[in-house]
């Protein structure tokens, strides 16, 4: 626990303040922020996710590499009665005892632009006959080869085509992440802080009802005040105390929620500050959509799809017609009764296999599936317009929010200073008998309600500085574009 109070002291410098001998931490926006893009649980679930993706991709690049592979057995022995064929073509069984092993070093290459794979090969095959007390060897020495698909779906080809796009995807969603748990974060912290402020108007209230019943107390005895209006005062003094509990409970509540995404530790208690840094400026919308295009992850998405629905529907062509597929090779083999032997002499080795089928009664069901597949991708082409023109004018309508807060957070701050102004003239007047309960019990709904007003604004300004960088994943405020590195890949 000392650990941590030194390391949160060194991040953010929290000012210190005791109540009831407990250390309290005054926690601004940002500390909150920093501290859930540090800690939180879902910064860890977006950073493994990110890991995942990573190494999908890293999978991706490799399938298209040399595979170089050394394979065999090691041993295969075999001691049993089996059927041989004679020369003449009559068969007699055999008591057959031998030990077989082999080896073969192979190497393969995808060729993705043709969708075949290259080979070449070497191998050797030892046998032992136990009974006749011998021992052969066979092998090819080298061996090369080619195994073409005719008229098929290359899956090879779509991959490389549809793989970097959904790794971009992944880069760009998880710097959306973070932004979103920022963005979260924020609205925990004012959740906090309108309980909080809450909390604090009625302890004012609280304590200025009880001053207020002392007051008709005094005059009450000097028959100064009605029983009506003495009875109205004691009914303030139980609604302050009311609320006050009420505000007690869901101070608790939002303390709760805030410590538990943030990562805080629910022991320690903490104080949230009013962020007022706020930086009013007005934020271009082609400027706005512009970087929304380029650094979100929909741009990819919306290419991806595009091409997973031409995918789907050429996978769906190719399997509908004429499947076949060419495999050849050429190499050099030999036997012998010792190993060197393989590779002296040697014979040629050809190979030539053509492979078809074709399709000719399936009632149907091949031109069904490409029927589907092009109504499946006349979908997608109006899913993505839709989807794209949906983006495009959330991106626009969050940058018109932005620039009409200035004006609604200068309205809000003038009506708190003047409801306060007035709730201090008005119990002044009612201490003075100036006038009645229900007028000062209106000056201070007009109180709170202009505080709560002021803060509310304040917190729209922040939900949308945090939504405007969620969503063009751009920092107006530095000119620059949002990047965060991953520290899960840092090692990599």
């Amino acid at each position: 626990m000392n650990k941590f109070i030194i390391s949160l002291s060194l991040l953010f410098g929290a000012a210190n303040l005791f109540a009831q001998d407990k250390l309290v931490y005054s926690l601004s926006l940002k500390n909150v922020v920093d501290l859930a893009i540090s800690q939180s649980s879902a910064i860890k679930y977006a950073q493994n996710r990110d890991v995942n993706y990573y190494w999908r991709w890293k999978n991706h690049q490799t399938r298209f590499r040399p595979q170089l592979t050394l394979s065999g057995t090691l041993p295969d022995f075999e001691n049993q009665t089996k059927p041989i064929v004679q020369p003449d073509g009559s068969i007699i069984f055999n008591q057959i005892t031998q030990l077989e092993t082999s080896a073969q070093l192979a190497i393969n290459q995808p060729i993705p632009q043709l969708g075949a794979t290259v080979y070449a090969a070497s191998g050797v095959v030892r046998i032992q006959d136990f009974n006749n007390n011998t021992v052969g060897f066979s092998g090819y020495p080298v061996s090369v080869g080619i195994y073409q698909p005719l008229f098929a779906y290359n899956w090879m080809k779509w991959t490389r085509m549809t793989e970097p796009l959904v790794y971009e995807e992944a880069q760009k969603r998880f710097i959306e992440d973070v932004e979103e748990i920022s963005y979260n974060a924020s609205s925990r912290f004012f959740s906090y802080l309108r309980v909080q402020t809450d909390f604090a108007l009625a302890e004012s209230s609280l304590k200025n009802s009880r001053d207020n019943l002392k007051i008709a107390q005094v005059k009450r005895e000097l028959g100064n005040i009605s029983e009506n209006d003495y009875s109205r005062i004691q009914l303030s003094v139980f609604s302050a105390q009311k609320a006050l509990n009420n505000a007690r409970i869901n101070l608790k509540n939002a303390d709760y929620e805030l410590k538990k995404y943030i990562g805080l530790d629910q022991n320690q208690m903490i104080s949230l500050s009013i962020p007022l840094d706020m930086i009013l400026w007005e934020i271009d919308a082609d400027k706005a959509l512009a970087e929304s295009l380029e650094n979100r992850k929909e741009t990819p998405q919306f290419e991806r799809r595009l091409i997973q629905a031409d995918q789907d529907l050429t996978r769906a062509k190719r399997n509908a017609g004429v499947n076949a597929s060419l495999n050849m090779s050429y190499g050099i083999s030999n036997s012998s009764n010792d190993l060197g032997g393989i590779y002296k002499n040697t014979e040629q080795q050809q190979n030539v296999r053509l492979a078809m089928s074709i399709p000719i009664l399936d009632w149907g069901r091949s031109e069904s599936q490409v029927k589907l597949a092009e109504s499946q991708r006349e979908l997608v082409l109006y899913d993505v317009d839709q989807d794209r023109q949906d983006f495009e004018r959330r991106v626009v309508v969050q940058v018109e929010k932005f620039n009409l807060i200035k004006s609604q957070i200068e309205t809000a701050k003038a009506a708190d200073e003047v409801a306060a102004s007035g709730y201090l003239i008005a119990l002044k007047n009612f201490q003075n008998g100036e006038i009645s309960i229900t007028d000062l019990n209106i000056s201070l709904a007009e109180r709170e309600g202009a505080k709560r007003d002021y803060i509310r604004s304040i917190e729209n300004y922040w939900e949308s500085y945090y939504l405007m960088r969620e969503v063009t994943l751009y920092d107006f405020e530095f000119h620059q574009k949002i990047y965060y590195t991953n520290p899960m890949l840092t090692t990599q």
